[in-house]
């Protein structure tokens, strides 16, 4: 079977071609944080301010990927480690595509994480915790989950009755109790300027 594979890798374009094309240099940025960190806002806002400033950037988020490629998995550890390792698979197709590719995803366990670097490359993966204490993203908890969690009505819910463990020495953290969106955005935007930026 083997022998009907033909790789034709070296007859494709290359990551340096692509960057050279976009003036960027690809990379992942990895959101981490629980639910209700703001996330997915800063993610957005960051997204938004890239293509502003000419960068071509895209957003993987929690919940536009679970109701696609990851529709048939649910919130076990295992499931969660399938979830990050499909998205991560996709992430490093992007990053050879050029692209900054934003990944937004609570990945709750240092294991889980270091699994996403481990494939996506660690010098291409940018761990951003969103840091932001409990009590606030239940203040905030816009889609009710919490509520649900705390009711028994949603088992394994990350920081309730499943763990979150934070960052050991993340890439930039940032802390959201008393920063306004913008700020979040201005913060981690000037710390990749120079890591994206095509000399």
């Amino acid at each position: 079977m083997e022998d009907n594979i033909h790789p034709i890798f070296e007859a494709l374009l290359q990551r340096n071609d692509r960057e050279y094309f976009l003036k960027q240099r690809s990379k992942v940025l990895w959101f981490t944080g629980l639910s209700g960190s703001g996330k997915s806002t800063i993610a957005q806002g960051l997204e938004r301010r890239l293509f502003e400033k000419g960068f071509f950037a895209q957003v993987l988020d929690g919940d536009n990927i679970r109701s696609g490629i990851n529709k048939n998995l649910g919130f076990s550890i295992e499931d969660r480690t399938e979830n990050i390792r499909r998205i991560s698979e996709v992430a490093k197709l992007y990053l050879n595509s050029g692209l900054i590719t934003i990944c937004s995803f609570v990945s709750p366990t240092i294991a889980i994480r270091a699994k996403a670097a481990e494939i996506i490359g660690k010098e291409d993966f940018i761990e951003i915790f969103i840091n932001t204490p409990i009590e606030v993203c239940e203040k905030r908890d816009v889609k009710g989950l919490y509520k649900k969690a705390r009711a028994g009505q949603i088992k394994g819910f990350t920081g309730i009755d499943s763990p979150y463990e934070s960052p050991v020495n993340p890439d930039i953290e940032v802390l959201t109790e008393d920063q306004k969106i913008q700020e979040s955005v201005d913060s981690i935007y000037n710390f990749i300027l120079p890591i994206i930026k095509f000399n």
